[in-house]
């Protein structure tokens, strides 16, 4: 093993325990010997991504494919990192890992989910079925699967790999939200309703998925559980969110078809096509 793989080993061992900030220094300090390295600044890029530091991550992203890496791994991590930024170099970055690693299942994945964001759907769906068939048990695939499918209009298939991924990943609560948005789209209220449940105690900073979860349970005649979803919402939400949050109560207390109205017609078609957008 090599000086860099070493160390380089030692700072990605510190992201797999979550350690970002102790991460992002020690590779910040290989910067200075291995400033040419496209791993280290691709590497370098998520740990300040996970930080919050958006903007000096995609700087990082596009430094790392500067340096022409031909490594799958780089060009699909970089490619996906400056993807999120609308750059029209994301492209061509996650096509070359696609290409120089076929049985990667990083670069199918995120190639594939990059294309159908585009609208791409065809060819999004080649990829990630190539993805699947590298991992068939990948919740992660498995969703992005459901998602291409329904960004394609096929909600019915969509919610079977949703289903799907949240077997593979049962504490996933953007999957299980995303599944019950999903169901409220194929017009199951039911299975919406205890999807968005699972969902918004999963995600219990998550306001949003707090008042799906709310005005689901209210469509179901479910009023005790919907008040506890408001609530948790208003725990959590910003002074800026407070009217939108009196109006879910409202429309709750109202009944079960106020609740599924605004439900239906307003909240939920929103949520979708948001999430649906949201990148890997």
């Amino acid at each position: 093993m090599s000086d860099l793989e070493s160390v380089l080993g030692s700072a990605l061992d510190l992201g797999e325990e979550g350690r970002w900030d102790e991460m992002a220094a020690a590779l910040r300090q290989m910067l200075e010997e291995y400033g040419d390295e496209p791993a280290v600044h691709c590497w370098l890029g998520v740990a300040e991504r996970e930080m919050g530091m958006e903007g000096i991550a995609y700087e990082r992203f596009k430094a790392a494919l500067g340096l022409n890496p031909e490594d799958p791994y780089i060009l699909a991590t970089a490619g996906s990192g400056i993807a999120a930024f609308d750059d029209p170099d994301a492209e061509s970055a996650l096509r070359a890992a696609a290409m120089l690693g076929p049985q990667v299942v990083e670069a199918r994945l995120l190639y594939g989910a990059y294309l159908s964001r585009e609208g791409l759907i065809p060819d999004a769906l080649r990829e990630l079925q190539a993805a699947l068939e590298l991992a068939p048990d990948d919740g992660v695939v498995l969703l992005e699967l459901g998602v291409a499918r329904a960004l394609g209009g096929e909600m019915d298939i969509a919610a079977r790999l949703m289903g799907e991924a949240a077997v593979a990943n049962p504490d996933d609560g953007w999957t299980r939200t995303l599944l019950g948005l999903v169901d409220v789209e194929r017009e199951d209220l039911e299975e919406a309703d205890a999807e968005l449940e699972a969902g918004a105690r999963l995600l219990p900073e998550d306001v949003e998925a707090q008042l799906l979860s709310a005005l689901a349970a209210a469509a179901n005649d479910r009023l005790a559980i919907s008040m506890e979803m408001v609530e948790r919402a208003r725990m959590r939400a910003g002074p800026e969110e407070a009217g939108y949050i009196s109006e879910v109560e409202d429309r709750a207390e109202d009944g079960p078809e106020s609740a599924r109205e605004f439900l239906t017609r307003e909240l939920a078609p929103a949520a979708l096509r948001e999430r649906l957008m949201v990148r890997p």
